[in-house]
């Protein structure tokens, strides 16, 4: 089998070869390759000791030396370049207690998590796959190098990242595997929000988010994100609904474009819901306040698992407005997005299609042909670069103390006044038209 490798990674593995080094380009940039996708990053395996890298190169930072990795910069390019090693004993379920080096490839690739992840490749051996991970790559299956559970009591996050890559790549976990992963999902408990993090956004943005069903079934969802096992399990007794909380939401995120705060804004757009349901004296259920009990349940969910603080405001934004259903006249739309925040559209659209496709099919088209007509007034809205806060309110305070009126809190009800006369009339908005109006008044 024949990998093209970039010109630079040639480069890398070249020199050291020529140092008298074994070099392989190894782990998800040969299943990428191999795969027909393009790698986002191209990692080095070598025989060479971190100091015997640092001295064939002259620039090298050092990224995870204790660990035998060091980056070489190529140009303004850096590449990871980790000596073969044995991974010591771990006991936290996430770091290996020491690392040991070894001129041996085999022993480096038989620590690796998944066989699509353990092969290696230069032009002059040609690919090295030890545990048929080619077989698994044709077979699109996640399958645990050697013991699962071996592999996933050295690292617990593993688990996740099974999940990940079926997602990711449209593949199934291998039966073994996957019942590592329900017996020892437990152990996630001991794995960083920060990491938990990130596998989860490449989760949900990836080609498959239905991978959350996954989620939930073996059981690491109760570890990582339980809300979303009561989701699961609360039924819609409802017209407009035929799946469950968690199943409706699994299915608005297929209907969204995998953005990662659309994403996780279809994740947890009714996750108030179990706590809001009601129901009424002919059996339906309600849900009445959850789109703003969600937002707050939505920051504390993203800030447990250390979101920044823009994709939490940005998260709970949606969440909060998603239900959100302004009468179809100017005024209205004019203050629901007063009341939104402009910064949710055109995005708050995209939410409303999802929510709405994933659904039963009652009223369905209707609900569709609602936003769109919402969306149409709001780009006409935008064209005619009509006021919609106090930024683009024709008159300040500075307008308002040289008429008289003395700085302080009476400044900022008056503005809103004007704000909101402006909303009812866009017309008014010019600064003459204002002040007679406030000042008649």
């Amino acid at each position: 089998m024949k990998i093209e490798l970039p010109k630079k990674v040639k480069t890398v593995i070249g020199e050291l070869k020529a140092h008298g080094f074994d070099a392989y380009a190894v782990g998800g940039c040969i299943r990428d390759s191999i795969l027909g996708r393009t790698p986002g990053d191209w990692d080095i395996t070598t025989s060479a000791k971190p100091h015997q890298v640092k001295a064939i190169f002259p620039r090298t930072v050092d990224t995870g030396i204790q660990h035998g990795t060091v980056t070489v910069l190529m140009d303004k390019e850096g590449f990871e370049v980790t000596t073969y090693r044995i991974d010591g004993e771990y006991e936290d379920a996430r770091h290996p207690k020491d690392v040991i080096f070894t001129s041996n490839l085999l022993e480096d690739l038989k620590r690796r998590d998944f066989t699509i992840n353990a092969m290696a490749y230069n032009d002059e051996t040609g690919l090295v796959d030890a545990f048929d991970g080619i077989a698994d790559l044709k077979a699109k299956r996640i399958r645990c190098v050697g013991e699962p559970t071996e592999r996933f009591s050295e690292d617990a996050l593993r688990m996740l990242r099974a999940v990940r890559f079926a997602a990711q790549l449209g593949f199934t976990i291998e039966e073994q595997t996957e019942q590592a992963i329900r017996d020892m999902c437990g152990n996630l408990e001991k794995i960083s929000a920060e990491r938990i993090q990130v596998e989860l956004v490449k989760l949900v943005t990836s080609d498959h988010p239905e991978e959350m069903q996954n989620v939930y079934d073996t059981g690491i969802a109760a570890v990582i994100l339980p809300e979303f096992c009561t989701m699961m399990e609360t039924e819609q007794h409802n017209p407009h609904h035929i799946y469950t909380v968690g199943e409706h939401t699994i299915r608005s995120m297929q209907y969204i474009r995998a953005d990662k705060v659309l994403r996780l804004t279809m994740l947890l757009h009714d996750v108030a819901k179990p706590v809001c349901r009601t129901e009424d004296e002919n059996g339906i259920h309600h849900f009445h306040g959850h789109p703003q009990v969600g937002a707050e349940m939505s920051r504390k969910i993203l800030r447990r698992l250390k979101f920044d603080n823009d994709t939490i405001r940005r998260v709970m934004a949606l969440v909060r407005a998603h239900d959100d259903r302004p009468p179809l006249q100017g005024r209205s739309i004019r203050r629901a997005i007063y009341r939104n925040g402009s910064e949710q559209y055109p995005e708050l659209f995209e939410v409303k299609r999802a929510d709405i496709l994933a659904q039963s099919s009652f009223l369905q088209q209707e609900k569709l042909l609602y936003v769109d007509r919402y969306e149409h007034m709001y780009q006409q809205i935008m064209e005619k670069e009509q006021c919609l806060s106090l930024k683009n309110l024709a008159v300040n305070g500075s307008d308002l103390i040289a008429r008289g009126i003395q700085p302080g809190k009476e400044i900022g009800e008056i503005l809103h006044q004007m704000l909101e006369k402006v909303l009812e009339e866009p017309e008014l908005n010019e600064k003459e038209a204002l002040l007679a109006w406030y000042f008649k008044a």
